[in-house]
């Protein structure tokens, strides 16, 4: 089923990842813009956005626009756990198995190094034949071990294939919290040495002004006094 697109579904899903603090630059901001041509894309399309906010900030902004928040998960840590974020996915996977929803997007911000993050809005669902195959053909050629044995499925493949989608998609939306996170550290080290490095400027100018200030104001008392 996540890989079969439902046409006759009026809604579509987003998975919103952001931080629970500020104070990282404009890291969740350009994401909220990101994000904000994409939930303007569904509706001019007549789909209906359903949402789950993984994250304080993005829960903020998706109550602020007015968006229908289904589940909700917030306060992570720096070492987000699967178990805590199963519940509120697979709100949306259900919805999306039973054909309520045409697509869902996940939305967060990709790392790539310290000094740059990316937000990302990419589909989730449905599954790209293409991109599987793509991602296998990288993973035999990184290895160098091709695989074309004919398995035995217990209790049938459909079963097993089907529970290994469900923790594919568990484990891509894990990727997104964990690649988040690594962004908000990188973002708000470099945002605070940005504030650090403005407030010793602003300090050095004002040591300035006070010094020179002083000085005119000690040349004007001697030259009271020698007049």
């Amino acid at each position: 089923p996540f890989m079969k697109a439902s046409e006759d579904a009026k809604s579509v899903g987003f998975i919103m990842v952001t931080t629970d603090k500020g104070l990282c630059g404009g890291l969740n901001t350009n994401l909220f813009r990101a994000v904000t041509v994409k939930l303007r894309d569904a509706q001019a399309a007549g789909k209906t956005p359903q949402s789950v906010a993984i994250g304080g900030k993005g829960l903020g902004f998706l109550n602020r626009i007015g968006a229908r928040v289904i589940a909700q998960v917030t306060q992570l840590g720096d070492k987000p756990h699967l178990d805590k974020l199963i519940g509120p996915v697979r709100v949306l996977l259900d919805s999306y198995t039973k054909g309520e929803l045409s697509a869902v997007y996940l939305c967060y911000n990709r790392f790539v190094s310290t000094m740059k993050q990316e937000p990302v809005v990419e589909q989730l669902l449905p599954l790209s034949h293409t991109e599987l195959k793509a991602q296998s053909d990288a993973s035999e050629a990184e290895s160098g071990v091709s695989h074309g044995w004919d398995y035995i499925y217990e209790p049938d493949a459909q079963s097993v294939i089907d529970e290994l989608l469900v923790r594919y998609v568990e484990a891509l939306v894990y990727q997104a919290v964990a690649d988040n996170t690594a962004s908000e550290h990188a973002a708000r080290m470099v945002a605070m040495k940005a504030a650090t490095d403005n407030a010793g400027n602003v300090i050095d100018e004002l040591k300035l002004i006070y010094n020179k200030t002083r000085q005119a104001a000690i040349t004007k008392e001697l030259s009271e006094i020698v007049a």
